[in-house]
């Protein structure tokens, strides 16, 4: 019973630690659904060229967003237009670094890790986006949907109107041949012209009231994408990935991390442990501070930093979700791969040229011990917003199946 409190206790910390991150990658989400243009997104990273991949991981590094708060933008990026690689580039750079992680490398690692840290992130980025534009085989097909070009065609078609119209709940007469016509017919449009005027005159003015929407229309657009479908859409992932960080914090000791010694294995276990462990970028850094006093090397310790942001339950199911499992597998290799390679890397570069010194060993934090106010106010909001949604789906649910037993 004492482990399921502290399962549970680590749970709410988590719950509270992410929820701030969380809000502010929603509302970076919404502004760019509403407020970026798609041909903008499309040019810079809706191709899967190299030049898109990696503005995708230059724009992802700076941002302070960890590993969930960048799920939601990353969404809203796909849906967004931008391809499978640059999508795949920017989820692994945006959690890997940020300005304020790099200001407590350096305060708890020392320069070094400030340096290297981004700089990985980068390449790593870069190198994931390759690896999906190479091996996946859906980034051409399904980069560029055909479906928006065919919507003004939607309401001047003469078969979806009648599919519209005998698919009505409970009508008991099929729809009449006048109804087929619909609105942009050439012969019965000119003897029906009012019903040729109620369609696409009401497309158009909704069509002319949409490119003129004023600040209210857009501040309500925001709010609706990001804190309704989007949220909905990461919900139960997201809850799946905090568990699971709560489980690990609670059942796996630090020793045994450390007890696999600094060469191939020791980066594994890193990478391996640190794939689903829900961690931010930020929060990851003391942790280290710990790892490299138990004597990891500076190799393993950034895997550690490289795979944990990069990768968690959460962000592995809304790749295979939005982008396919062989788009996941790829991920995941890459995320491995490029890690263990750059840890390498650095230990060569610390021996090679006596780095130690750049290195400083700061004093493992525990500030989340004591909530903040702001991340608790945070936490109340996203579980209010979670607790509504889940209400309107159940709601939405039940008014469905109440309309198919009428029906029936």
């Amino acid at each position: 019973m004492n482990d399921i409190t502290l399962l549970a206790q680590n749970f709410l910390l988590l719950f509270m630690e992410s929820a701030p991150w969380l809000l502010l990658g929603l509302l970076v989400a919404g502004l760019m659904h509403e407020l970026v243009p798609i041909s903008l997104l499309q040019k810079h990273m809706g191709s899967a060229s190299t030049g898109a991949v990696a503005k995708a991981a230059v724009i992802g590094a700076p941002l302070p967003l960890c590993s969930c708060g960048v799920i939601p933008a990353a969404v809203g990026l796909r849906r967004s237009g931008a391809s499978k690689p640059a999508t795949v580039s920017f989820l692994v750079s945006t959690p890997e670094t940020g300005v304020d992680s790099v200001s407590v490398s350096y305060a708890l690692l020392g320069p070094l890790f400030a340096i290297v840290r981004p700089f990985c992130a980068i390449i790593s980025a870069i190198y994931a986006g390759m690896m999906v534009k190479w091996f996946d085989k859906e980034v051409t097909s399904k980069a560029a949907p055909a479906a928006p070009a065919e919507v003004p065609q939607s309401c001047c078609s003469s078969k979806p109107a009648v599919e519209e119209t005998t698919s009505s709940c409970c009508s008991s007469q099929p729809a009449k041949p006048v109804s087929t016509a619909s609105c942009c017919g050439t012969e019965k449009a000119q003897a029906k012209p009012a019903s040729a005027s109620s369609c696409c005159d009401s497309e158009s003015s909704s069509a002319s009231h949409a490119n003129k929407p004023d600040l209210t229309d857009k501040v309500a657009a925001i709010w609706q994408f990001s804190s309704g479908k989007l949220l909905i859409d990461i919900t139960v992932w997201l809850l799946i990935g905090l568990a699971l960080a709560a489980a690990i914090q609670t059942w796996v000791p630090t020793d045994f991390l450390t007890s696999w010694g600094d060469g191939l294995v020791a980066m594994l276990v890193m990478a391996m442990i640190g794939i689903p462990m829900y961690i931010c970028a930020t929060a990851s850094t003391p942790i280290a501070v710990g790892f490299l006093s138990a004597g990891l090397s500076p190799g393993a310790v950034l895997v550690f930093l490289l795979a944990g942001p990069a990768t968690n339950i959460s962000t592995m199911g809304m790749i295979a979700k939005e982008m396919g499992k062989r788009t996941l597998m790829l991920y995941i290799i890459s995320v491995m791969s490029a890690s263990i390679v750059l840890g390498y890397g650095l230990n060569l570069l610390v021996d090679q040229f006596s780095l130690q010194s750049w290195i400083a060993l700061g004093q493992s934090t525990h500030e989340h011990s004591e909530v903040s106010p702001v991340y608790a106010l945070c936490a109340v909001l996203l579980g209010g917003l979670m607790i509504r949604n889940s209400w309107q789906v159940l709601q939405q649910k039940m008014t469905k199946s109440s309309q198919a037993s009428c029906c029936h």
